[in-house]
């Protein structure tokens, strides 16, 4: 199939917790048509996705990869009620992709964060590849932060859990997003700990990522609210969810592909972010 390669097109993954399986729905979809991405940006899970995506790995090789991946696996604390450390998911990095760099994957990619020292959002598309990843997904309460550089990393849906901007400062004219946690309005009526912190971190997440839509062409919003974002049960199902969204919004999708380079768009980046290239 033909498409326009003078323009470039970035693929943004959202953040989600374990709903982050929904991604491999999209790249399924995306396999199928055929189509190929110039940039990727991830935020939290999506940054895990995004790195696996960037990497070469076909839909087959990623679902192989995370099939039998346990919530265990990844929160390896075994004290209730403590933070655990992102090991576990940098281990998913290391174990299929290699203890690499991000400069060295086929594909641009970065991986979005947030600098707990500064408070800066930061863009990671440069350093241990697993690291990063580590930091994009260290959500406050549930992970311990991640120190990268001389920089204090935490979850990066704190700033941009739609991290569509990101292509758009690497030079993408236009930015598919895939936000696989569109209900992440919904509050608690709990005082425990772990669920304020929880509920907080997506009433943050809720005001950020209007700023995901707004710099996005198309956004594919699979329906994953009957999914928790702290388990991992019912992969399957959010991967096929992923894939109906996506197949539902392909008409626009290729519709992108189809288009010559902006000759009048402007984007102006945000200035309280961090780019490490």
């Amino acid at each position: 199939m033909f498409f326009n390669k003078k323009i470039k097109i970035g693929i943004a993954f959202g953040g989600g917790g374990a709903r982050g399986f929904t991604h491999l729905g999209a790249i399924k979809a995306f396999e199928e048509f055929g189509l190929k991405f110039d940039f990727v940006a991830g935020t939290s899970a999506g940054s895990l996705a995004g790195a696996f995506y960037a990497a070469g790995f076909t839909y087959k090789q990623m679902y192989d990869a995370v099939k039998n991946v346990k919530e265990k696996d990844i929160r390896t604390n075994v004290i209730p009620f403590t933070t655990s450390k992102t090991d576990g998911i940098g281990d998913i990095v290391r174990k299929h992709l290699g203890d690499v760099n991000i400069e060295s994957l086929p594909t641009p990619f970065a991986a979005v964060a947030v600098d707990i020292k500064s408070t800066k959002e930061v863009a990671i598309a440069r350093g241990n590849l697993a690291k990063a990843v580590e930091g994009s997904c260290a959500v406050p309460g549930v992970f311990q932060p991640v120190i990268f550089d001389d920089m204090i990393l935490s979850d990066g849906g704190l700033q941009n859990t739609i991290p569509a901007d990101i292509p758009r400062l690497f030079g993408c004219d236009y930015v598919i997003s895939v936000d696989v946690n569109k209900s992440r309005t919904y509050g608690t009526d709990s005082t425990k700990f772990l669920d304020v912190i929880m509920c907080s971190i997506r009433i943050l997440m809720k005001s950020n990522a209007v700023r995901g839509y707004v710099n996005s062409d198309v956004v594919i919003m699979p329906e994953t609210k009957r999914f928790k974002s702290t388990k991992t049960e019912g992969l399957e199902e959010m991967i096929e969810e992923g894939y109906k969204a996506t197949i539902d919004a392909m008409p626009q999708i290729m519709e992108i592909f189809s288009r010559k380079r902006r000759s009048k768009f402007k984007f102006e980046p945000p200035k309280d972010i961090k780019i490490i290239k």
